[in-house]
């Protein structure tokens, strides 16, 4: 039977949930800064939950974001307090067998590869992320890639640490086998696999699409894993806003969307998690499914 990670769920939309701040187009960048014991307690409450894996808290905290709000300067500051947010809830959690993913995210906007970066920027901008990450990292997660060109950057320069590299797709919620940018993902398959990337998942897509789509990963001899969102669609998130444009679906409980995962689990994914609107109750019951049936 495959053994299975649990990653932790979304920290961005669970930390404005329990933050006193207005919502900025920074995000969960803007509560690391203002209010760092929300990003530890969350951490925690997803180890709690069942997480063997967290991510560093720096999502939104790119420099070309930072750059964007005039807050370029708190660039190596809000890295440093992530990386403590991750190790002190692992040392408040009392366990040894909790890993910690560093985070190469879209250096400038989610879902929208039209205004990434050229490969040769995006690349000098996401080593200069795995060069503040790694101090802590495990593993290196490069998530929402919308195109082949942001997964390569990021997988490449994740790559360069020498440690496990693992690269999250996002899919078209509506054009079936497409990444975001329109381009096939069994085209980008072949090329991450050739990068050397340990797994490559499917996230931060309806998890209809990625029922869809997770079938292709079975044969490129890679592990392979998804973590799907909890948006009605993410069409309305531009550049610059904020995720309070987004609505959150109604129909993803805990347990339905333990149901998804679960079928993942029985395609051959051997990591999963969740990614925006899923919480730790949904990542609760997704541990207690997956030590039901044995895969824990």
């Amino acid at each position: 039977m495959n053994h299975i990670t649990l990653l932790d769920g979304g920290m961005g939309q669970e930390l404005l949930r329990r933050s006193s701040r207005k919502t900025t187009s920074l995000w969960s960048a803007d509560i690391m800064l203002n209010e760092p014991m929300i990003v530890r307690d969350l951490h925690l409450d997803f180890i709690e939950s069942g997480a063997r894996v967290i991510t560093l808290n720096t999502y939104t905290a790119t420099p070309q974001r930072l750059a964007r709000e005039n807050e370029l300067a708190q660039l190596e500051t809000l890295h440093r307090s992530a990386m403590e947010a991750a190790l002190d809830a692992i040392e408040l959690s009392e366990r040894t067998d909790v890993a910690i993913a560093g985070c190469l995210p879209p250096l400038v906007a989610s879902y929208r590869p039209d205004v990434s970066l050229p490969y040769e920027a995006s690349l000098d901008a996401y080593r200069r992320l795995v060069e503040l990450q790694s101090p802590v990292s495990d593993i290196f997660l490069c998530e929402t890639m919308a195109s082949i060109n942001e997964a390569r950057a990021a997988c490449t320069a994740a790559m360069e640490s020498g440690k496990p590299v693992w690269v999250a797709l996002t899919i078209s919620d509506f054009h079936p086998g497409l990444l975001r940018s329109g381009e096939r993902l069994d085209e980008a398959l072949p090329v991450l696999a050739s990068l050397g990337a340990e797994a490559i998942l499917l996230n931060c897509s309806h998890p209809e699409a990625i029922n869809g789509c997770l079938p292709q990963l079975r044969g490129i001899g890679k592990k392979m894993g998804a973590y799907a969102n909890g948006f009605v669609s993410v069409g309305p998130l531009q550049p610059g806003g904020t995720v309070e444009q987004l609505e959150v679906r109604q129909d993803l409980s805990p347990a339905q969307y333990a149901e998804y995962a679960m079928g993942w689990v029985r395609e051959g994914a051997s990591i999963i998690g969740g990614c925006c609107e899923i919480g730790p109750a949904h990542i609760k019951v997704l541990h207690e499914r997956l030590c039901q049936e044995g895969f824990l």
